[in-house]
């Protein structure tokens, strides 16, 4: 279980605190350690759960974000809301450090020695043990990592056989800064599971107000040829379509966790059920066909 962090993205909102109860436990005897979060996620409710219950269990790696907020600006990485956020963070977590703190997104109104002056005094308070960054592109990460005091040892970005962009620049610069990928929404935001391939399931996601813009963009003709392929490979294989998308990212170049969340405890022990799945040599480079993306100038093909 040391590649899978357990996302909580729905606890406190769409997963009340006894199924969050629930998953906590199933992902803990199932010997998960690291639990991921964020001071977003329903409006702080989320890492309030995750500190009541990892209060019982000092054993268990939190990693949370700061940097987006409820307003049109969207991104707020600027030393005053970032250490503020942190200190919001960890009352709500009731810790004294938090393991592994990721900068939300890219602030584009804030410049990026002001971001990591915050982060290097998170640190050097010891209020945080690790510095990550979420949903960069490869020249923000980069300048990132070569502007920071302390390593950036985690990118938190989206990554599935449904979403590869960042194959384009951001795993290269990762692999050259040394820097992990931590892949959320491995699953494809749920469409993976092959549940979208009939319609929109009533208890989805994407019949919800405010998750079916979450989903919408992955419920195309593209999407869908994807999905087939990977049900065509696990009935093959006799396994799962949860099984292939989740064995397929994890084997990924740089990828050195994936997130994996769920609405529901009996959806998270499927899920859990998946994680030890491999698939054969041929089934990658077929699934990698066709779920290609555009690769171009100049970052493919040209000095590569």
């Amino acid at each position: 279980m040391s590649q899978y962090s357990l996302g909580t993205m729905t606890w406190g909102r769409d997963t009340d605190i006894h199924e969050a109860r629930d998953q906590f436990n199933l992902y803990h005897e199932a010997g998960g350690r690291f639990i991921d979060t964020a001071d977003v996620y329903s409006d702080g409710v989320s890492e309030e759960i995750v500190g009541e219950f990892c209060r019982e269990q000092p054993d268990v790696l939190i990693s949370s974000k700061a940097g987006s907020v409820r307003t049109n600006r969207r991104r707020d990485a600027s030393r005053s809301h970032l250490l503020t956020a942190l200190d919001a963070s960890l009352r709500r977590l009731r810790r004294t450090h938090i393991d592994v703190w990721h900068i939300h997104a890219w602030d584009p109104y804030t410049p990026i020695e002001e971001t990591l002056s915050a982060a290097e005094h998170a640190i050097d308070s010891g209020k945080v043990r690790y510095l990550g960054i979420s949903n960069y592109s490869g020249w923000q990460l980069t300048s990132a990592a070569l502007g920071s005091k302390y390593p950036i040892i985690s990118a938190q970005m989206e990554y599935s056989l449904l979403q590869r962009g960042i194959e384009r620049e951001v795993i290269p610069a990762a692999e050259d800064l040394g820097v992990g990928i931590m892949a959320w929404s491995p699953l494809g935001r749920g469409v993976l599971t092959g549940k979208y391939r009939h319609g929109t399931p009533a208890d989805s996601r994407a019949a919800t107000s405010h998750f079916s813009a979450f989903i919408t963009p992955y419920l195309n003709d593209r999407s869908r040829a994807i999905v087939d392929a990977v049900c065509t490979a696990a009935e093959g294989l006799g396994l799962t379509p949860i099984d292939v998308a989740l064995a397929w990212t994890s084997a990924r170049r740089q990828v050195s966790s994936a997130v994996i969340g769920a609405r529901t405890a009996a959806q998270l022990r499927v899920v859990l059920n998946s994680v030890n799945a491999q698939l054969p040599p041929e089934i990658h480079e077929a699934l990698d066909e066709v779920s290609a993306i555009e690769r171009g100038y100049p970052d493919f093909g040209w000095n590569q």
